[in-house]
């Protein structure tokens, strides 16, 4: 059954794949180093990058956000909002079709909406106010809302994870607990799936049916236009020198996230060119496993809070001070909430107030099982640091070494540390995953019903974030995100460790980069 499934798959992508095998010779090949593996296909499922980039090949959007923070359609041609706010009609532009030749329909967005809505932060916290959505055209989706909320537009075009991408029905259908494992869209690329080998390769070629928008790109909105015909990549290419002299040698074309220590070396390379395509960059974060000892209880967490000083990690991962910051804050600094109101346990704390809040929180030597990626030059230096000042705060620390995609499945574990879970990860956001109180997953309270690993749960914090949720006046949605961070460093929900921008290298050859906060691979030119 499953094979002639397949058969029947590949017959009906032949029309999108057949010019590129036609002139496979002549190909123009993209060759990207990824910042890591990729494992996990469902870019639901999980809030990982890699799967969200990959979610960017091949799905598409309903709407998507400008470098400029602004929302802009994308599947979208237009839509209205009645005058009480509460219905939303969307009509899809023409010519949207899968990868398998079928129309993307109205059913087909309303399924991967309810799926998404079941895992994202942002998209739980907008489905707990959609009353329903239905169809009354073949081209037209509604959103009926039992009260109207004013971040609509901003959940659904979302550019990052979990980004609301569409999927045929019959995969949106999937649990949302569960991964899918058909992987078609209607997006600029296909994927090769006969050609995926976790830990060596990723191959996508370019959707030639696809119909680009009009305006230019910028962030995850505008044109998606593919000017090469496939593009690959390397999995398999992890030490950070090797890179470097495949990069020189013309190997490979790009280098998602070359380490830091790198930099100075391409940035002397004739051929190389440093790209920096976001603006606002991304901050580090400690996450907290609020289910099991010894971070089940919150004295014990803010003992972590207090020896989490951030420069020893800012120093540490990144080294060079143009490509960091040091933050007070949970959102992201320099953006409407960024704040330092009820940061002082962290900003202005030390190992000694470390100490003693550890003492007074009746702390037994627990071991926490704190667990440090191997291959993600992006972060694996921070649990080094983490582990060390943790030590010299009293803490037992069982630093335990896996692969990134190892880590991205064993969070999801509500498992006991002893028996396969966890106490801490760290992990870096990009801005707009976390500047404000609805997007940040790590402020999400509800328990073991959030969606975010964690699993925080705190009455007072969802409050709050409910009263932010129907505001609309900027002034009190200020307040309230101070309201919110000043809570969440009570309760220490997670710690923010500093905000740094990461530069991508490239070789020369390659243009059209413009400005976004995520790594995508449309309107490049390899010339």
């Amino acid at each position: 059954m499953r094979t002639a499934f397949a058969a029947l798959v590949a017959a009906a992508l032949l029309p999108v794949l057949a010019p590129q095998a036609a002139a496979q010779g002549a190909a123009k090949v993209l060759r990207v180093v990824p910042h890591s593996n990729l494992a996990i296909l469902d870019p639901i499922w999980t809030t990982a990058y890699m799967s969200r980039n990959h979610g960017y090949m091949i799905y598409d959007t309903l709407f998507g956000t400008d470098e400029k923070a602004q929302i802009r359609p994308q599947m979208v041609e237009s839509w209205t909002e009645s005058p009480d706010k509460r219905l939303w009609t969307f009509k899809l532009r023409p010519g949207l079709a899968f990868h398998d030749g079928k129309p993307v329909t109205p059913e087909d967005v309303i399924a991967s909406l309810q799926r998404w809505g079941k895992r994202d932060a942002m998209g739980v916290a907008l489905f707990s106010f959609v009353e329903r959505m239905d169809s009354p055209a073949p081209d037209t989706f509604r959103i009926f809302l039992r009260e109207a909320c004013g971040f609509l537009l901003e959940a659904i075009g979302k550019p990052s994870s979990s980004v609301p991408f569409i999927m045929p029905k019959r995969v949106a259908d999937t649990d949302a607990f569960k991964q899918i494992e058909e992987h078609i869209g209607s997006g600029p690329y296909v994927f090769k799936r006969d050609e995926f080998k976790p830990g060596d390769k990723a191959v996508y070629l370019k959707n030639t049916k696809y119909v680009p928008r009009k305006e230019p790109p910028s962030g995850s909105a505008g044109g998606k236009h593919v000017y090469v015909d496939r593009v690959e990549w390397n999995l398999a290419l992890r030490d950070a020198q090797s890179q470097v002299n495949a990069l020189a040698k013309g190997e490979v074309d790009i280098l998602e996230a070359p380490a830091f220590e790198s930099v100075e070396a391409l940035k002397k390379l004739p051929e190389v060119q440093i790209v920096m395509s976001g603006p606002t960059g991304l901050q580090y974060m400690a996450r907290f496993n609020h289910l099991h000892k010894p971070f089940d209880n919150p004295k014990v967490r803010q003992a972590a809070l207090a020896a989490f000083s951030q420069l020893p990690f800012l120093q540490a991962q990144v080294g060079l001070k143009e490509y960091y910051r040091v933050c007070p804050s949970m959102f992201t600094c320099n953006t409407p909430y960024g704040s330092a109101v009820g940061s002082e346990i962290q900003s202005k704390s030390n190992i000694r107030k470390a100490q003693e809040l550890l003492k007074a929180s009746g702390y037994d030597g627990t071991p926490v099982v704190l667990m440090k990626p191997t291959d993600l030059a992006a972060i694996q230096k921070l649990p080094d640091v983490a582990a060390q000042l943790m030590r010299q705060a009293g803490f037992k620390v069982d630093l335990q070494a896996m692969d990134w995609q190892t880590l991205v499945g064993r969070r999801a574990k509500k498992d006991a540390p002893d028996k396969g879970g966890w106490n801490m990860f760290l992990t870096a956001w990009q801005s707009h995953d976390i500047w404000n109180p609805i997007a940040n997953a790590a402020l999400d309270g509800k328990g073991e019903k959030s969606g975010w690993f964690g699993w925080a749960k705190d009455d007072r914090l969802e409050e709050l974030r409910a009263q932010f949720m129907r505001a609309t006046d900027d002034a009190k949605k200020k307040k309230l995100a101070e309201a919110i961070q000043t809570r969440a460093f009570e309760i220490a929900t997670h710690a923010p460790l500093g905000e740094y921008v990461q530069p991508v290298a490239a070789r020369k050859n390659i243009s059209g980069f413009f400005v976004t906060n995520s790594n995508i691979y449309w309107n490049l030119k390899k010339n």
